[in-house]
């Protein structure tokens, strides 16, 4: 952990609405003048689109069908560890991006001058940009550990996103319809397939966060695999945990969000219209405090 280059960590599994508090930050930065450099975990993935196909398809030959992206077989955690670690220290640290639609395809060949960029793959390594006030990181794997590299270390504010099951289930099987073409029943079984690796390295990561986001639907979500549609913000609760209560101003946050209230004496409960807005109230003060942090 550095006080100099403070290393952020949003971490959730995949349609968690990890998104949602990254912009939040972004707000946040916009508004303090911050300059924050960007890492995404789908960029440390060690497998492109192709190559992953053709791990999975080997595994599930083998008799392993439980190949997925939660893994450290797919994952560079070694790198993770090191970007954190290497920024902590320096101030400095390579990234890349992985390319998800023809569209980033295209802005990354225009970048990098080529033309052989493509959907499914990633962008070579490069220098983050110069005399950044901290780095965020957004993925599957912030807070993880496999035994041998541990993220959280090296993590200054972790953050998790953690909807309850079902609705993370929801959340998933719709955005992959919308965004990426695919059936709900191929999703069901990514859902299926990734299930040991969850257990295993995404839902420990929530014990090690500084604070907690967990979207709580309060309409029926019994059967994910039937629902027609995600529930609305409206329809929901937020339940926001910190780790280390000491010290936040509990009583401005319920000033500042409407309808707020306290369900333990570390737990704050808002309405899910406004997780964004709560979102920006209690991670606003903390950004505070890391930058001037920096100055000491």
């Amino acid at each position: 952990m550095s006080s100099k280059h403070p290393v952020i960590a949003v971490t959730g599994s995949s349609g968690a609405g990890t998104t949602t508090v990254k912009r939040a930050f972004e707000n946040i930065f916009r508004r303090e003048n911050l300059k924050a450099a960007l890492i995404e975990g789908d960029s440390l993935h060690s497998l492109d689109r192709a190559a992953f196909r053709v791990a999975a398809d080997e595994a599930a030959k083998a008799g392993n069908n439980t190949f997925s992206h939660f893994g450290p077989e797919a994952n560079h955690f070694d790198k993770i560890e090191e970007t954190f670690r290497k920024y902590g220290e320096t101030g400095t640290c390579k990234r890349r991006y992985y390319i998800h639609s023809d569209a980033e395809a295209a802005e990354q060949n225009q970048h990098f001058s080529r033309t052989d960029l493509k959907p499914g793959t990633f962008t070579p390594w490069e220098d983050i940009e110069a005399d950044s006030d901290l780095l965020l990181y957004e993925g599957l794997h912030g807070l993880a550990t496999d035994g041998t590299y541990d993220m959280a270390k090296y993590v200054d504010l972790g953050i998790g996103v953690v909807p309850v099951v079902n609705l993370e289930w929801i959340q998933k099987i719709h955005r992959d319809k919308i965004e990426r073409g695919y059936s709900a029943e191929a999703t069901v079984d990514t859902i299926m397939r990734r299930m040991p690796d969850y257990i295993k390295f995404i839902v420990p990561q929530f014990s090690r966060t500084h604070i907690n986001f967990q979207r709580v639907a309060t309409v029926d979500t019994s059967n994910p695999f039937v629902a027609r549609d995600i529930p609305t913000p409206d329809e929901s609760f937020v339940v926001v945990r910190f780790r280390y209560p000491k010290g936040v101003d509990f009583p401005y946050m319920l000033k500042m969000i409407p309808n707020s209230f306290m369900s333990r004496a570390n737990t704050l409960v808002v309405p899910g219209g406004k997780m964004s807005h709560a979102m920006e109230v209690i991670l606003t003060p903390i950004m505070h405090d890391l930058i001037e942090k920096k100055k000491l």
